[in-house]
């Protein structure tokens, strides 16, 4: 069972707590991350949700995932992409793209490096089934085919600009 704290639409605390699954209070939101890892040959990771999940089965997605109660952005970040992938790094690797407000979320964007091949990562039974590393140019055209679950194909577009400034910067200072 997954707590989350609350915030209101400044993303200020109310100082109560949700129980992932039951209905949202009107007026208030949860926080969540969205990771987007890039490898040194400029390849984004993709993990493809598994079937049984409600939402978006058989999809792919980056990884993602909401804050659990008393958990900083950084720190669900951290430990979704550890769950999510295998992929294990510090707070000082991730590095945040900005924030965007949804029907029941703000969803904190950042981006990390990882040269971990597909076959080395581990993948969460219940969340993701399998994985790739794809092109930007890939990824978009899996985002206009429907290969990508919505929100992701919808958030990439949010930090797009922002995301590829970002590689650009860490590129050219080695990363």
């Amino acid at each position: 069972m997954e707590i989350w704290d609350l915030l209101d639409e400044s993303r200020n605390p109310v100082g109560k707590t949700h129980t992932r699954g039951t209905p949202m209070q009107p007026g208030c939101y949860h926080l969540a991350v969205e990771i987007w890892t890039v490898n040194s040959k400029g390849e984004v990771l993709l993990t493809l949700r598994a079937p049984e999940k409600k939402k978006f089965p058989n999809l792919w997605e980056n990884t993602a995932g909401s804050v659990l109660a008393g958990e900083s952005s950084i720190e669900g970040a951290v430990r979704e992409l550890g769950e999510e992938t295998g992929i294990h790094l510090s707070n000082s690797d991730f590095h945040y793209l900005g924030s965007c407000m949804e029907e029941t979320a703000f969803v904190d964007s950042y981006l990390v490096r990882s040269d971990l091949e597909r076959e080395a990562l581990t993948l969460q039974p219940g969340e993701t089934v399998d994985a790739q590393w794809v092109s930007f140019e890939r990824l978009e055209q899996m985002i206009y085919s429907g290969e990508v679950a919505e929100p992701i194909g919808l958030r990439y577009a949010y930090a797009k600009e922002t995301l590829m400034r970002q590689l650009n910067q860490r590129t050219k200072k080695s990363f």
